[in-house]
């Protein structure tokens, strides 16, 4: 096998250690004595609702609808399935989350809410407070994207902007509670997940303030006044932790990054290469993060420490992309492009970075894929891969040489893939 195919069947194992038709029927709950409610929201909902679907009781009532990206739906016939804007929010997404709620407000403690949640719910479940509107909530969405903050952070501010995340669904419930849980965050926290719209809030609306003033956002002034009020009182808290709204709750995460990691561990075992996993949380600036994969695959090629090659380094995390320049790409492509940049065409070392939602940024590759020729295949075709770099253009790099690893949508999110094969 090829060092390419193996790249490639890697992240296909990956991706499969994921897919939400094989892991959703292992957590489904006996039907209640009442109705079952399914609602959901992310790019894995459509997948993960068809899973309910094919594995209910054909007697048992069963009614719901889930909030997906775009060209992710699939064809149900109980439970409806929205599609809406991702990554910044869209009317679609509103109006579908405001269906969500009012039919969440109508369950009775006989019933059950079955919850769906995976990467991407934030975006697509979005019903903002009443001082909001959805212009403005884009607004303050796209300059936090732009701006390099976590996901975490990101999440922390749209929880006090919305009616129905941060705990408030679960709030607003009076039936128990399933959510099952798709993970695509570092540390696989239900309440950063779709931004917790079921889960626990430890965040306040002082520590959203405090996210917008340490990357200096420039918010409408909508933001800001929502923002303050809340920090005096004058607006209700997302629900925290004990709070009984959560007593009937329960958060569980089904898939996450390190279980696909490992199968990825597998499938390179299987072909007779080592691998290494060096975490599934890796975070940081994409191209500061690839300049210490450089310098590791370095390491064990020049002195086979700490692995002796062929080894495969593999990680996972959310890396974050600070945009400086007008070109396209998304954190996978920025990272394999810094990587590719330190590297300068260093001997055996191949390496893949792609996002296992199969959408790197806003672009429609999942990642790209880079071997030994590739800076020097790029200079004879007059790419200079610094200045795409500082131009943040990683897709229109790959996409010159034929690199671009495309998938469409593989409807689940585990955050973003990376290996390096060094041989």
């Amino acid at each position: 096998m090829s060092p390419r195919e193996l790249l490639l069947g890697s992240f296909k194992a990956a991706v499969a250690a994921a897919d939400p038709l094989m892991i959703v029927p292992q957590h489904l709950p006996k039907p209640p004595n009442g109705r079952t409610l399914v609602i959901g929201a992310g790019k894995a909902a459509a997948s993960m609702a068809l899973a309910v679907e094919q594995h209910w009781p054909a007697d048992a009532p069963l009614e719901g609808i889930v909030i997906t990206r775009y060209a992710h739906g699939l064809l149900t016939n109980r439970i409806s399935v929205v599609e809406a804007g991702h990554p910044v929010p869209d009317e679609s997404g509103e109006t579908a989350a405001k269906r969500i709620l009012d039919s969440v407000k109508r369950l009775s403690k006989n019933d059950l809410l079955l919850a769906l949640f995976s990467g991407g719910g934030s975006s697509l479940l979005s019903l903002p407070v009443e001082t909001i509107s959805m212009a403005v909530l884009k607004a303050v969405t796209k300059e936090l994207l732009r701006c390099g903050a976590t996901i975490q952070e990101i999440n922390t501010v749209r929880k006090h902007l919305s009616l129905i995340q941060g705990g408030r669904l679960a709030a607003a419930c009076k039936a128990k509670i399933l959510a099952l849980v798709i993970s695509d965050v570092t540390g696989d926290d239900p309440t950063h997940v779709a931004s917790g719209p079921c889960a626990p809030d430890p965040t306040t609306y002082d520590d959203a303030t405090a996210i917008l003033a340490r990357y200096e956002c420039a918010v409408p002034r909508a933001v800001r006044d929502t923002l303050q009020r809340g920090a005096k009182g004058e607006l209700s808290e997302t629900p925290k932790p004990g709070d009984k709204a959560f007593a009937k709750t329960e958060n569980r995460v089904i898939a996450t990054a390190h279980q696909s990691l490992q199968a990825a561990v597998r499938f390179f075992e299987a072909n007779g290469v080592r691998a290494a996993i060096l975490g599934d949380s890796v975070t940081g600036e994409a191209r500061e993060v690839a300049k210490v994969h450089a310098a590791l695959a370095r390491e064990v090629k020049t002195h086979g420490q700490p692995w002796q090659p062929p080894v495969a380094l593999i990680s996972g995390g959310e890396c974050t992309v600070t945009v400086r320049g007008n070109g396209r790409g998304g954190r996978c492509a920025e990272f394999l492009l810094s990587l590719v940049n330190d590297l300068q065409g260093a001997d055996g070392i191949h390496a893949l970075a792609c996002d296992t939602d199969g959408i790197d940024g806003t672009e429609n590759n999942a990642g790209a894929i880079a071997a030994p020729d590739t800076f020097a295949r790029a200079a004879s075709l007059g790419l200079c891969a610094d200045k795409m770099l500082e131009n943040n253009d990683g897709y229109g790099f790959f996409s010159a040489l034929g690199d671009l690893v495309i998938t469409g949508p593989t409807r689940t999110n585990v955050n973003d893939y990376r290996a390096i094969l060094v041989l």
